[in-house]
């Protein structure tokens, strides 16, 4: 059980040579966050379908599916720092040519280019695994969340506006330009946590610490557990916006300004109750809470009858998200060695990625051409496994090898 001051110490100032990293990846999720109220009003600027808008943004997540995994690989060969640089560069390139589309095919080509170079997140990953030791890891995970939370108060409200201002060309240049500043910040602060030193570990100790993820039962179990769950929360979260425009009728600015608002409830929630629960249940009885919330949530949502009982699920998936997604990152950083997190963050990526390919067509293709409440009866059942999952108690003790060899690289 965590008490007051364990969960003080276990902050991002615990770790200072973090902070780039979050400053990095907060700017980045503004960028994101920007785009996702502009969706269905792109659809009606290219004169498509929002189904057909829906395939489009799969094609940035069918890239990421294929090249998250490779880059985090590279990270564990050539150096954290370097492949989140070229990655951040992708990025930006991405939303350089599709603030300058003026046809479906640069969208599509902006969303590959986005989609070949999306390793942001499994870096970053494997930095908090490279620098944060197994007992402070979920709190740390987490964080991630936070810049979720904290992106999303600020990004939807000004793509919202930017758009209805300027089109497309508007929020794609400001977030190219955000893009930018996450260079700057990453070469001239972030500090290499995967040094030359640490990637030459000696070929003896190597091949006693290189275990197959595929044979290795914890690291299947949560890949598992978490691409069931990635899936139906992806889902949900990508097709909210069209849900929004279709279902109750609200505009791009609109949009913006409700999933701002949404933020900031969010936000009060992650900073009021996610640190009181952890504390009460612990965390593996937090994730249980947490995956079970979202199926709960996930089996009502498609049933909205106004935008006020749509935001309140939304609320509540929030609050599930901050008790499951990031301890759950640390759950499956814990059950490799070290050698092995960019490969494992590559993986638990490369799920997000696919869950993104599914994401928008599934929803889109339901709130298009089926009753709303369609979306919950694929999401729930998406969510229940791994609730069921979730309730299995499983062996977490560290592995005695991934235990020595941590010892030996900080050495």
């Amino acid at each position: 059980m965590l008490n007051d001051s364990t969960l003080k110490k276990r902050t991002i100032f615990k770790y200072p040579t973090l902070s780039p990293l979050w400053i990095a990846v907060f700017i980045d999720i503004i960028g994101f966050s920007m785009i996702l109220p502009m969706a269905p009003f792109i659809a009606d600027q290219f004169n498509i379908s929002i189904f057909l808008m829906g395939l489009v943004l799969s094609v940035n997540a069918i890239f990421s599916f294929f090249f998250g995994p490779i880059l985090g690989k590279l990270s564990d060969k050539f150096g954290r720092k370097r492949l989140l640089l070229i990655s951040q560069f992708g990025t930006f390139l991405g939303f350089l040519i599709l603030a300058f589309s003026d046809s479906i095919w640069m969208l599509i080509v902006s969303r590959i280019v986005d989609g070949i170079f999306g390793g942001n997140f499994p870096i970053a990953k494997a930095i908090i695994g490279d620098e944060v030791p197994p007992k402070d890891r979920g709190i740390q995970m987490a964080n991630i969340g936070v810049a979720f939370v904290l992106g999303a108060l600020i990004g939807p409200g000004i793509g919202g506006v930017l758009f209805s201002l300027g089109g497309i060309f508007l929020p794609g240049l400001f977030a190219s330009g955000l893009s930018v500043i996450t260079m700057i910040v990453t070469i001239i602060i972030l500090e290499e946590t995967w040094p030359k030193s640490k990637r030459q570990i000696p070929h003896e100790i190597q091949a006693k610490i290189i275990i197959k993820i595929r044979k290795n039962k914890k690291a299947m179990f949560y890949l598992t557990l978490w691409g069931f769950h990635t899936a139906s929360f992806m889902i949900t979260m990508t097709s909210f916006s069209f849900f929004a425009k279709e279902i109750f009728g609200i505009g791009a600015f609109e949009i913006g300004i409700l999933m701002t608002i949404a933020g900031v409830l969010r936000a009060i929630v992650r900073f009021t109750l996610f640190k009181p629960t952890i504390r009460r249940l612990g965390e593996d009885n937090a994730i249980k809470l947490g995956l079970g919330i979202f199926f709960v949530s996930f089996l009502i949502i498609g049933f909205s009858i106004n935008i006020i009982m749509l935001f309140t699920m939304i609320l509540f998936i929030s609050f599930a998200a901050s008790l499951t997604r990031g301890p759950l990152n640390s759950k499956i950083s814990q059950s490799v060695t070290p050698k092995e997190q960019g490969k494992i963050n590559g993986l638990s990526s490369g799920l997000d990625s696919f869950a993104q390919i599914i994401g928008p067509p599934t929803g889109t293709l339901m709130i298009e051409f089926l009753p709303p409440y369609y979306l919950s009866f694929v999401i729930a059942p998406l969510a229940l496994i791994p609730f069921l999952m979730g309730l299995k108690a499983i062996d977490l003790k560290k592995n005695t090898n991934s235990h020595q060899v941590e010892i030996e690289t900080k050495e």
